[in-house]
């Protein structure tokens, strides 16, 4: 069993690299599109803020480690079908670009694995819709007025000053909005990885294998043990650093090409959005948010400045995310779960 757990560790922990990589536009793909940093710059820079978020809290971590699912029937191998399933559907999505939810492609995978395990009633739905699915639509709607209102309240302000002066500034300012958003990525997103190993932890206390095993190592209560912490806090800087051109060519303007000033609210509105949700333990999509901030800034100039189209074609992939990435953990369960119980 301590052999399983290892393999789940190390899977939760790709996949905390992956969601770095494949969730880099998040935080860069505004301030990479309007010129203000270059992109090797960006993602370096949103990496080591990515670190400093995800130690800033567990909040989030604990919602995803006893939120849906009882820990008593959840094993090593529903633990790691969820983690193959949701690594699975983020990689098919980052190889055509397309700008899904690591998240949600975690806890619809989790749903998955937990359902192929015990049956439908093994998984809280009720869990799953007060902290997944009205998240879903709060945060990137909460993301999109705000940013809209913020828009025109910057554009009344600087009004009368010289549009070089404006774009000087506003260059500026993307920098410090660019650097909250990465903290706000890893402030959340890196907590669902911690959360998916104190899981495992947990089960694996359960189970009753822990014998011999050092006090630090184990989650103590509800508590996630520090170590787990640094390493998905450091998974995540480094895959962020990887990061991720086609995604970001897809945000920064295939939705609407943006100015600096655009970058800014975007980014802004974003990453207080983002904060906002994991002080609460609500784990959000980043990339719902951003993505909401962007056509929200557009919709404020005017609503055919957003490019519906391929806004469409993303919307398209929130939806299939939890069924999808769900439907790969089910039957990766089905067939791990003949060999290991």
């Amino acid at each position: 069993m301590v052999s399983l757990l290892v393999c789940v560790i190390v899977f939760a922990l790709i996949f905390d690299y992956i969601n770095g990589f494949h969730d880099a536009a998040n935080a860069i793909a505004t301030v990479v599109s309007t010129g203000v940093l270059p992109i090797r710059t960006a993602v370096i820079l949103a990496g080591i803020l990515n670190f400093f978020g995800a130690i800033t809290g567990t909040a989030v971590a604990k919602t995803i480690a006893s939120g849906f699912a009882d820990p008593g029937l959840v094993t090593q191998t529903v633990v790691l079908s969820a983690l193959v399933g949701a690594c699975a559907w983020n990689l098919i999505t980052w190889w055509y670009g397309i700008p899904s939810s690591s998240s949600h492609a975690l806890i619809g995978a989790l749903a998955g694995a937990v359902v192929a395990k015990g049956g439908l009633g093994a998984f809280k739905w009720g869990a799953l819709q007060k902290k997944v699915l009205v998240p879903l639509v709060a945060s990137p709607t909460i993301g999109f007025v705000f940013a809209f209102f913020l828009m025109i309240l910057l554009l009344w302000i600087v009004r009368r000053m010289r549009p070089g002066t404006v774009h000087r500034s506003a260059r500026r300012l993307q920098l410090l909005s660019a650097m909250s958003m990465a903290f706000a990525h890893g402030s959340n997103d890196a907590q669902k990885s911690m959360g998916i190993i104190t899981l495992a932890l947990i089960a694996f206390v359960t189970a009753g294998h822990h014998d011999g095993m050092p006090d630090w190592f184990l989650p103590k209560g509800d508590g996630v043990p520090s170590w787990v912490i640094i390493s998905c806090a450091a998974a995540i800087a480094l895959g962020t650093m990887a990061g991720g051109k086609r995604i970001i060519k897809t945000m920064g303007t295939k939705i609407i090409r943006i100015s600096p000033l655009q970058g800014f609210v975007a980014e802004t509105a974003g990453a207080l959005t983002i904060l906002g949700a994991s002080h609460f333990g609500v784990p959000v999509s980043t990339t719902h948010c951003i993505n909401a901030c962007i056509m929200g800034v557009g919709a404020s100039k005017r609503v055919s400045a957003v490019r519906w189209g391929v806004a469409g074609n993303i919307l398209m992939a929130w939806v299939l995310t939890l069924p999808l990435s769900g439907a790969l953990s089910w039957v990766t369960m089905k067939v791990i779960g003949h060999v290991f119980e």
